[in-house]
Formats: structure tokens, C-alpha cells, sequence
């Protein structure tokens, strides 16, 4: 059914965003996922918050790997471009892509067994070099594709629905993406929309690694009573650090805070990430405490979501390498070789 594309025909009464988009622009083809799956989800999450974005949907790139997590870049942006990597492959394609065309918005979508296990090693190198990028892992703690076995980021304890108990430690990719540098680290569930679409935007305009791991129950394999990435169990064991908004350039959205401390982090495209805290004690730009604040609360069995760690001054890869404005791929013979002289010139400064 993934060939099944959704009615092009608009009521004419449905809001327009400033590129006069509306919602259904940002959409792809009918999802052939489980009814319920959160997935899907996270899908509408991300169609939301490019279209509050104004993003344009064709200069967006997204690629993913294997699993039902790396089905979904078929059911948003269906005008952009996308590619559909090998098992786990999908961080080292995106870099290389990155590399070659820099003005491009970089969305990478993976799971839990595409990452934490057969990719780990492509997770690690893609946070650590600071990519630019939104990288998704939609985390349900199984492999839904081959019927449910426990993937690498499953709680110890935790039941199958078969009544089998994971008995090995998880890898917890939030805390990797933390040790390895991401510029942005947030935890956010499928269930949580009001919570999860401005975690979104502000990662797409995040200028560096943002990391998003996005707990998202298996409606098939891992939502029974014993599982801790079911809806019931995140739900009750949710531990929110503070609420996000995102202010753009062009024009302030206007929100209906509580009352409480409110902290403003300046992005380098000039828009703003405004920062309520629920808990009056954290400071998402402190990462020493972000890293100390997630093991705490995950050794009570809490589920810590919200921005985790936000750097107010980031860097990424291509600052890291020196690399010039213009896209690489747009260069011309002339750039690329510019002669004997230039050459000679460049390896004197070498020696």
C-alpha cells in the first residue's frame, strides 16, 4: 500500500502558512504502519512544526535506514528529497550529503535497533562531528519489523509481551549524544504533541548536532503491562524539565505561560528558543548537570523529557573543517583547480 498517495484536493477554507502552504503540502502517502503505532505521531509532529516553520519543503533532505521508524520519511514531505539508506547507514550518508550541499535542511529518522545496535558506531561519529542535522530516533525498545525482539535500548527488567524478562543493560542514546557533544539533546514522547512539535522547530533551527530520542510505543509488540515504553507507562512515569517555545525572526508567537521563570537561549539564524522551566532548579544550558539530571532520574525508573541540554554557542562540522559558504557540489573547475601557482602556494604553506 506504500504506492497509495493521498488525495491532492485541499478544502479551500484550510490555513495557510507565509510560503501559502497549508498542513496537507507537508504531507506524503497513506502510512501502512499499525493503527496506533506512535510513529505516526511523531510524523504529524514534524509535518506541524515545518509548516509553522515555513519551511519549504523541497530544500529539505531526509534520509533513514531499516525498521518502521525508517518507513515514515515516506509519509511527510512528500515534496522534498529523500533517500532510504542500508541497516544503520543512514548517519554516514547524511554526512556525506551534508558535506557537499550545506544549505540544505538535514533530517535524519531512525529507530532504536537501527542506531543503538547495527549503527551505533554512525550515531557516535555523526554526534561527535557535530553534524548539522535533526537526527529522530523513534525509540519503542523492540524490532517491530521481526516480531518483537528486545532492541538495545530496552530497560533491564523490562517484559516482552510474551512474558520473557530482558535481563541486559540498555544503552542509553541520550546520554551518549551528551558525552559526545550534540549541541542539542531533548527526550520527548509521541503521545506528548503540544510538548514534542516546538521540541521539533527548535532542533530544525538549531544550527549543529541536534539529537531527539522520542519514546514511541510498538501498539504490536511492546505496549503491555510490564513494558516501559508503553503509552501507560511513560505517561505515568513522565518527568517534564520544562516547556518550549520557539520565536522566529519574522514574527513572535505569543504564549500563555504560568507563572514561573522563564529563560531565553538567541540561535544563530536570530531566532529565539524561550524556555519555561518547570523545575526551578534546571539549567538546560549547564551540560555537566543535564548529563547528572538524566542518570538520576532514569535510575527511579523516570522517563526525563523537555530540552535536556541546549549549547547557546554551537558549531558544526563544516565550522570544525574550514569548509567556504558555497555548497561544495556548486563549485566550478576554476575553484577546484586553480592552478599550478595556487597549488604551489597552498603546499609552501604546508611545510
Amino acid at each position: 500500500m506504500t504506492y497509495i498517495t493521498k488525495p491532492k484536493l485541499h478544502h479551500p477554507t484550510l490555513p495557510k502558512n507565509a510560503l501559502c502552504h497549508t498542513r496537507r503540502d507537508y504531507e506524503g502517502k497513506i502510512s501502512t504502519l499499525c493503527a496506533g503505532c506512535g510513529h505516526d505521531s511523531i510524523s504529524a509532529a514534524i509535518i506541524q512544526a515545518c509548516w509553522e516553520l515555513n519551511v519549504e519543503p523541497h530544500r529539505v533532505a531526509k534520509l533513514s535506514g531499516i525498521g518502521c521508524s525508517s518507513k515514515t520519511p515516506d509519509y511527510f514531505l512528500g515534496q522534498s528529497h529523500g533517500f532510504n539508506t542500508v541497516h544503520g547507514r543512514m548517519p554516514s550518508v547524511l554526512t556525506g550529503a551534508n558535506l557537499a550541499n550545506r544549505d540544505l535542511l538535514y533530517l535524519g529518522v531512525s529507530g532504536d535497533g537501527d542506531s543503538a545496535s547495527i549503527g551505533m558506531g554512525q550515531f557516535v561519529h555523526a554526534m561527535r562531528r557535530g553534524v548539522n542535522m535533526v537526527y529522530i530516533v523513534e525509540n519503542n525498545g523492540v524490532y517491530g519489523l521481526t516480531k518483537g525482539q528486545f532492541s538495545a535500548t530496552a530497560d533491564e527488567g523490562s517484559m516482552s509481551k510474551k512474558g520473557v524478562k530482558n535481563t541486559d543493560s540498555p544503552i542509553d542514546l541520550i546520554g551518549l549524544a551528551l558525552q559526545l557533544g550534540a549541541t542539542y539533546v531533548a527526550r520527548s514522547f509521541s503521545g506528548d504533541k503540544a510538548q514534542l512539535v516546538p521540541l521539533i522547530k527548535g532542533a530544525i533551527l538549531h544550527q549543529g548536532a541536534a539529537f531527539l530520542d522520542v519514546i514511541s510505543p510498538c501498539v504490536a509488540f511492546n505496549n503491555h503491562a510490564g513494558s516501559t515504553k508503553s503509552y501507560e507507562y511513560v505517561r505515568e512515569h513522565n518527568d517534564a524539565v520544562n516547556r518550549l517555545d520557539v520565536i522566529p525572526t519574522r514574527e513572535e508567537i505569543q504564549v500563555d505561560y504560568e507563572p514561573g521563570e522563564t529563560i531565553e537561549v538567541a540561535q544563530h539564524d536570530g531566532s529565539t528558543l524561550r524556555l519555561h522551566k518547570l523545575h526551578s532548579h534546571y539549567n538546560p544550558c549547564d551540560h555537566i548537570a543535564a548529563t547528572n539530571y538524566v542518570q538520576q532520574h532514569h535510575a527511579r525508573g523516570e522517563v526525563v523529557t523537555g530540552l535536556l541540554y541546549v549549547d547557546p554557542e554551537p558549531s558544526d562540522l563544516h565550522s570544525h573543517l574550514g569548509t567556504v559558504q558555497v555548497p561544495l557540489n556548486r563549485l566550478e573547475v576554476r575553484e577546484l583547480s586553480p592552478g599550478r601557482e595556487v597549488l604551489e602556494r597552498i603546499n609552501g604553506g604546508l611545510r
